[in-house]
């Protein structure tokens, strides 16, 4: 094992070792402003000498244009295959030097970057990481080589019943929207994708007006203004326009999607609820009592009593511009029916009859209880404070959270349940073979 990977395999077990997890979670965060205005949230641990950087750009993939789906997708993926002077090679030794970590993943709603460094060589690691977000070669064997492999998991992808549902479930959805398209890209609109359209990508995604960043670890604020103003100065001041807000158009109903396969998988929802609303907490427990764990009722409805599933779930889901209540389970094509049959009934007990007081108590126990599982070292903290930043939350989120939470009572949570669960709008994707047909 080389220096560099003996430093990095240290670096790892660093991420276990900070900040303990207690009943509730309570973190000094601060807000970092910078001398040229960058904002940052900032965790300061001096303890170990490592530092977790999270950095998030806002609209992601919904900013690919029209016939120029997975640009953004592929643009992230070429950001460390060559950086200024340096082509893919010598990044990949540059950053291994330095023992380093850098992670580049676009997503619907985000393009989000994670870094790990020590303390001791932040300065070259920021260097170098400026570098792979100002500075892309975009070098035309590059590109080739990560479209390869962009095109190898479309492929893989499309014969995955389950996420053909989910893409044809988003696509019935929001049918005019950014949303209705393949984050990814489709085998044609990657293929047809040239450098200029990965540069032009570049520019719509990668701006100071929807850049949010989480420092955790051993660094000051002051240390942490001045690392903002390296990195992040020379990037363009204004990203592409974020498309519109949008709802679900899709009525309730079934679609079946006819695949060869001895399972039918079935993707399933309506709306959902904004984490805005007052009503949201309350209906975060009420979605666990339904679909959120082993002892909701869709498990023990479809699971543990008939046998349909080895797993289903439902939870609500936030996107930056539309709100959701998604689930998903798979079954025995001759099932099929009999499995969308129970979850309609579930969905109909909860929105007419409500849960109950013990129902209400273990699942505000499983939610605050958990929640400090997520605080378990830097590069967790950091990613959760940059999700809160993303969601619009203030910095003290995470300190009264699950307080919220246990002042949600049963009254209001039986009122929003007839307010949300609506069975009539239940909308199932299915992809197999089921017979009889839902």
């Amino acid at each position: 094992m080389t220096p560099a990977r003996l430093l990095a395999l240290c670096v790892v077990l660093l991420h276990l070792m900070v900040l303990p997890t207690r009943a509730d979670v309570a973190l000094n965060v601060q807000e970092v402003l910078s001398a040229n205005g960058h904002k940052a949230w900032l965790v300061e641990e001096p303890s170990i000498p490592f530092v977790a950087l999270e950095i998030r750009f806002r609209g992601g993939a919904s900013l690919d244009l029209p016939g120029k789906e997975g640009a953004t997708n592929l643009m992230v993926g070429l950001l460390e295959e060559g950086a200024a002077n340096m082509d893919a090679q010598a990044f990949a030794q540059a950053r291994e030097s330095l023992a380093a970590e850098f992670a580049y993943r676009a997503r619907l709603d985000t393009v989000a970057i994670s870094a790990r460094f020590l303390s001791d060589t932040r300065q070259q690691a920021v260097a170098l990481l400026r570098k792979s977000l100002i500075e892309p070669r975009f070098e035309a064997a590059a590109i080739e080589r990560v479209r390869a492999q962009v095109l190898a998991g479309l492929r893989i992808a499309m014969t995955n019943p389950g996420e053909i549902a989910q893409q044809d479930f988003f696509r019935q959805a929001f049918p005019d929207h950014p949303y209705g398209r393949d984050p990814y890209g489709t085998p044609a609109s990657v293929t047809a994708l040239t450098r200029a359209d990965l540069m032009h990508a570049h520019g719509r995604a990668l701006a100071k007006n929807n850049l949010y960043v989480v420092a955790v670890g051993d660094i000051t604020a002051e240390d942490l203004g001045e690392l903002l103003d390296q990195l992040f100065g020379a990037l363009p001041e204004t990203a592409a326009a974020l498309p519109p807000h949008t709802q679900m158009a899709v009525k309730g109903g079934v679609s079946v999607i006819p695949f060869a396969t001895p399972q039918s998988v079935a993707v399933f929802g309506h709306a959902g609820i904004r984490q805005e609303d007052p009503d949201f907490y309350a209906a975060y427990l009420l979605s666990i009592v339904l679909g959120g764990g082993f002892e909701s009722r869709l498990t023990q409805e479809l699971r543990e009593k008939r046998g349909l599933t080895y797993g289903v779930f439902a939870q609500l889901v936030q996107t930056d511009l539309a709100v959701l209540y998604l689930g998903r389970f798979a079954t025995t094509n001759d099932r099929l029916a009999e499995a969308i049959a129970a979850t309609r009934a579930q969905w109909e007990t909860i929105a007419t009859g409500g849960i109950s007081a013990d129902e209400l108590a273990r699942a505000k126990t499983y939610l605050t209880g958990s929640y400090p599982l997520r605080f378990a070292g830097n590069a967790p903290i950091a990613n959760v404070l940059a999700s809160l930043q993303l969601a619009g939350l203030p910095i003290d989120y995470i300190a009264t959270r699950n307080d919220k939470l246990r002042a949600v009572s049963l009254e209001q949570v039986n009122r929003v349940a007839r307010r949300l669960i609506r069975p009539q709008d239940l909308h199932f994707v299915v992809v197999g073979m089921p017979e009889p047909r839902p």
